[in-house]
């Protein structure tokens, strides 16, 4: 019977955060990243077109307001991004230090599936690892590679025609695959457009024929239990203190409502989902999202694991793909837990099969044997899988269309398994054998434990809060955020009378700052410090928009001071109180020494994602060095990663 197949609930979850700030004094600003354009053209249309194949496929994708709001600036404003406009500079008007940018920067892709695959694109990745000039039609077929790899296996065989009545085709630019001109990229640039300018509709579209459900996170993608009270965070590593107590609950309620009123805008209706920042809750946020009118939010297994008086067993199927209540017992919202593994599984596992139709298959026979096939009654339950719906196909062929394909086509008719929207499941649809599950049939979880969906590595057991508060360049961050949240409310300035001081503070209240501050994740290019950098920035917007100056302390970087080393562009010199990064494209381990080998240390190369571009290296970070030292000499373990040079000894001299 079609009431006995386990409901299936996929999330996908689009997000971005704000990566515009002033810009040699535009007061509009510009990108300083291309992520959102960039994963509008490889992602965000084509999670969704790729849905509509299946007509009996049901699924959720969660759209951050930030990043629509990006889009919309892209398409409907005429924003650019930094490697935009780089791109679209005549050859001959590019300075020496710009070149040197595209040369560096251009391969940020996944070198294995979006570079190599194209023999025009490998062509020059090929000459970059073995350190050749790169003459003017270098540089500009290097410029369209960048841009013409993002879109997706369809639309590079093209035509595609989307919800607008155009057709987007760039299937003659990868056949050409050198010799472009700019014409070539301009045109390149026109092809993206009509991507993004699509994002918004055919999420609509397939809202309103009932396929998809589109849920919302608050605004800027805050975590919601710290911006509400930082004392009350989960932090359990060895070492993590808490800073000065930041406590805006009345920012955290404006997060979410700005998000609801946005969203009521683009769609026409106010959303009944919300997958909260990173799946950050705890007890003292819970009421918020009730006061909001949400019916349901979604978090981790982890949290599950640790909520209510003793906990609950989510390794006992039954208890984990249950639906639950949060909040109070007269204002509640239903709670849904992501599963953890089977969530991981397509971020980080499946990519590696050779036959996608196997990973398919493997997939849902784990789901079957581990849920659907042990549960007692299994159209009760609720199996919810939640994951980025962007970052990880750069590790996938084809950018992951054949692994969906071969999942949706399975899932449109297994007999085990149905797939739904969280509000479907929740109100039931007769038609495809899904029976109702209100809200008073649910348990209620007091105290909702708070943490995210994350388990810190090196801390205790157990999901926490730890990579956003905790370690000296986090808490030194959410001390300068206190400061100028102060000062704004001491101003006299109010959301009604100074709208755009205050949403500065709200994009300074965003995740994706903390989450690069400290030494839980790199990014093997430094990437942490325009992060940083941005942060800063809406910090001093702040000031801007009450008319006055920053103050200095806003201009000292929170993250360490980053000297990126690689092959193919090595620095002359690191200061002494800097750090350097080494990156290769291979694992092992380095020696090193600042005396001149009369001493020396090994570091392991360890591997490092940049989570945007899904360019994978090895890094080590070895400084500061202090003012002994004058030059630092390393080569690298002739059994690891030092086979490509023969151990060959290199130099980087320290200055004061």
């Amino acid at each position: 019977m079609a009431g006995d197949r386990l409901p299936i609930a996929i999330l996908w979850h689009q997000h971005q955060p704000f990566y515009r700030a002033r810009w040699d004094g535009d007061p509009r600003g510009s990108y300083v990243l291309p992520w959102v354009r960039l994963h509008a053209v490889r992602d965000y249309y084509s999670m969704a077109a790729l849905v509509g194949e299946f007509p009996n496929v049901h699924v959720t994708i969660n759209l951050v307001p930030s990043l629509i709001l990006q889009l919309e600036d892209y398409v409907e404003n005429g924003a650019t991004d930094l490697f935009q406009e780089l791109s679209l500079r005549p050859v001959d008007k590019l300075s020496g230090a710009e070149r040197d940018f595209i040369v560096s920067r251009f391969f940020d892709a996944s070198w294995e599936n979006e570079i190599t695959v194209h023999p025009g694109y490998a062509r020059l990745l090929n000459m970059r690892r073995a350190g050749r000039h790169f003459t003017d039609q270098d540089i500009t077929d290097l410029r369209m590679w960048f841009n013409l790899a993002w879109f997706t296996a369809d639309t590079q065989r093209g035509p595609i025609d989307l919800p607008d009545g155009s057709t987007v085709d760039v299937s003659d630019f990868v056949k050409k695959e050198s010799a472009f001109t700019l014409d070539d990229i301009v045109a390149v640039f026109g092809e993206q457009q009509k991507l993004m300018r699509n994002v918004v509709p055919i999420h609509r579209n397939l809202m309103e024929a009932g396929q998809i459900e589109v849920s919302m996170t608050p605004f800027y993608h805050p975590i919601l239990p710290l911006v509400a009270d930082t004392d009350l965070a989960t932090i359990d590593a060895g070492g993590a203190v808490l800073p000065r107590r930041f406590s805006r609950p009345e920012d955290a309620r404006a997060q979410i409502e700005k998000a609801i009123a946005f969203y009521e805008e683009r769609f026409g209706r106010p959303p009944r989902g919300m997958w909260p920042s990173e799946g950050s809750v705890g007890q003292h946020v819970a009421h918020l999202f009730a006061d909001a009118g949400l019916t349901w939010i979604a978090t981790d297994q982890g949290v599950l694991a640790r909520s209510g008086k003793w906990g609950y067993d989510t390794v006992d199927p039954e208890v984990l793909t249950r639906a639950y209540r949060i909040g109070e017992k007269r204002k509640s919202v239903t709670a849904f837990f992501r599963h953890t593994q089977f969530s991981d599984d397509i971020g980080f596992s499946l990519q590696g099969y050779a036959d996608y139709d196997r990973a398919a298959d493997d997939y849902l026979t784990w789901i079957k044997d581990g849920y659907a096939r042990s549960i007692a009654d299994p159209g009760g339950h609720i199996l919810s899988i939640i994951l980025d719906g962007e970052n990880a196909w750069g590790s996938y062929r084809n950018r992951g269309t054949a692994f969906l394909r071969g999942l949706y086509r399975r899932l449109a008719d297994d007999p085990e398994l149905v797939s739904v929207t969280f509000s479907e499941f929740i109100d039931g649809n007769e038609s495809r054998g899904i029976r109702p599950h209100p809200p008073e049939s649910q348990e209620l979880i007091s105290p909702l434990f708070c943490a995210s969906w994350i388990d810190e590595m090196g801390s205790a057991p157990g999901n926490d809060l730890n990579i956003w508060i905790g370690s000296p360049q986090e808490n030194r961050a959410w001390e300068l955020l206190g400061r100028v949240r102060d000062h704004l409310e001491e101003s006299g300035a109010t959301p009604e009378s100074n709208p755009d001081a205050y949403e500065s503070i709200y994009r300074a209240e965003g995740s994706d700052w903390f989450w690069w501050f400290g030494d839980d994740f790199v990014q093997p290019s430094g990437g942490e410090l325009v992060f940083d950098y941005l942060f800063r920035e809406h910090l001093k917007d702040v000031y801007r928009q009450l008319g006055e100056e920053p103050p200095s302390e806003l201009d000292s970087p929170i993250a360490r001071d980053i000297v990126v080393w690689t092959p193919t562009d090595p620095p002359a010199s690191v200061g002494s109180e800097q750090v350097l990064r080494i990156m290769v494209d291979r694992p092992g381990k380095i020696r090193w020494t600042g005396d001149g080998w009369a001493t020396s240390a090994g570091a392991l190369l360890i591997p490092a994602g940049d989570v945007m571009s899904n360019r994978i290296g090895y890094v080590a970070t070895i400084g500061p060095f202090g003012g002994d030292c004058s030059t630092i000499e390393f080569r690298f373990d002739e059994e690891g990663a030092g086979g490509q040079d023969g151990g060959t000894v290199h130099r980087v001299s320290v200055e004061d």
